[in-house]
């Protein structure tokens, strides 16, 4: 009876193959493009956050260390708050052309998308 409770308290793994943890294979690369290679899109929109305005950047495919540096400096610019959400980057308010501006002076392919 002593032997059921110790097979109990295993984890109940019925077949696995090479080795333990596969939490390596589950990670999915993100490309690393230098920044003329990304096409990025600006957009302000309205739409699920209760009438409030935030400008998207979206069409990043870089690390996600590369987004925290890029939206510390684009809040700087725009004295606003925001944040990276899904691999965008959000700012509130509408500061489409400023933002614009800032990433193609930083080598950047955008584009303002949307009216």
């Amino acid at each position: 009876m002593s032997s059921s409770k110790s097979k109990s308290s295993d984890k109940r793994i019925v077949y696995r193959e090479f080795g333990n943890d596969n939490s390596a294979a589950l990670e999915r690369p993100t490309p690393e493009l230098p920044p003329k290679q990304q096409d990025l899109r600006v957009q302000a929109t309205r739409s699920g956050r209760k009438g409030k305005t935030v400008t998207v950047i979206t069409g990043f495919q870089t690390k996600p260390e590369v987004l925290a540096d890029l939206v510390k400096q684009l809040k700087s610019q725009c004295g606003s708050g925001g944040t990276v959400k899904d691999n965008e980057i959000e700012i509130q308010g509408d500061h489409k052309q400023k933002i614009l501006e800032i990433l193609i002076k930083l080598g950047y392919k955008a584009k303002i998308s949307g009216g």
